[in-house]
């Protein structure tokens, strides 16, 4: 289950508010928790009519979703590592990484499920079992996942700690002036499309991301780019942020949409301690077809 703080910032209905700033919740799921006193407002539960209002002190307990029939898949995996702790995969562009509402099935983890068994990390759930760090649909790459609990506590201390790499490859609308830069702007919940993400101050979260030009062309530039924090869409964001939105991102673009099936962004580099011999290891996967592709056309 998650647990959220959340400081209000404006005023607005109780059960309005908690589905505009919890991701995860729908206006039905706010009232259903409301209801049942799961969700309080300055330590008192309130109906869901209450008018919350700036500097109000809202916390909620989300429990994990009801399973459903989570079944193993035959799916291909091209699998760069794997060991009895942890197994490296490049997730291709279009594989959703574990199931949802309305998805239990052709997802990585049913995939997973049927190449490692019942050897995957539990300490996320059925839904998702190993799953330390995700990357979007639509974005193609590596991910490493645990194959037991405590491979699964060592690779998520590493993220909280920023001491794993996750280096991505983009193409970017644009000519990128800049050589390199870093971007530090903290990234929240869209107000007004709760499905989208962006740099705001408001119930946000820091996201720091260093870029690097490869190659520039005459509208596009090719790009390096190494996270720092793990934040949703973070390098979607932060580029279309700084007027260099990814080339095929439909949510985040630029209003010059280019034909690619979904963004050009891929992780390529992955690097962590290993947790159960403690050396730094480094997976790199090849640029994918689709990418590669863009690079001859430009």
């Amino acid at each position: 289950m998650n647990e959220y703080t959340i400081v209000v910032d404006s005023e607005s209905r109780f059960d309005k508010y908690l589905s505009e700033n919890v991701a995860e919740l729908t206006r039905s799921g706010a009232v259903s928790l409301i209801e049942s006193g799961d969700c309080t407002v300055n330590g008192c539960v309130v109906a869901k009519r209450y008018a919350v209002k700036p500097g109000d002190v809202i916390r909620l307990t989300v429990p994990e979703p009801v399973p459903v029939d989570i079944l193993p898949e035959e799916i291909p995996l091209d699998v760069l590592y794997e060991d009895d702790w942890v197994i490296v995969v490049n997730k291709p562009r279009g594989m959703i990484v574990h199931p949802a509402a309305g998805r239990c099935s052709g997802t990585l983890v049913n995939a997973l499920m049927h190449r490692c068994g019942a050897s995957l990390s539990g300490i996320n759930g059925v839904i998702r079992p190993g799953i330390v760090h995700r990357i979007d649909k639509d974005t193609s790459g590596l991910i490493a996942v645990a194959k037991n609990d405590t491979a699964h506590l060592s690779l998520a201390e590493q993220l909280k700690k920023r001491t794993m790499v996750r280096e991505y490859e983009a193409v970017v609308h644009g000519r990128v002036n800049r050589e390199s830069g870093s971007i530090n702007a903290p990234i929240g919940r869209s107000v007004s499309d709760r499905k989208k993400m962006c740099v705001t101050t408001k119930n946000a979260r820091e996201a720091v991301t260093d870029y690097e030009v490869v190659e520039t062309y005459s509208r596009f530039t090719h790009i390096r780019a190494r996270l720092h924090t793990g934040r949703t869409h973070q390098i979607r964001v932060h580029m279309a942020y700084i007027g260099h939105s990814v080339a095929g991102d439909s949510v985040y673009g630029n209003g010059k949409p280019v034909s690619l099936g979904g963004q050009c962004l891929h992780a390529k580099r992955l690097g962590f301690v290993h947790p159960n011999t403690n050396e730094f290891m480094e997976v790199e996967s090849a640029l994918p077809a689709y990418f590669k592709k863009l690079l001859e056309v430009l």
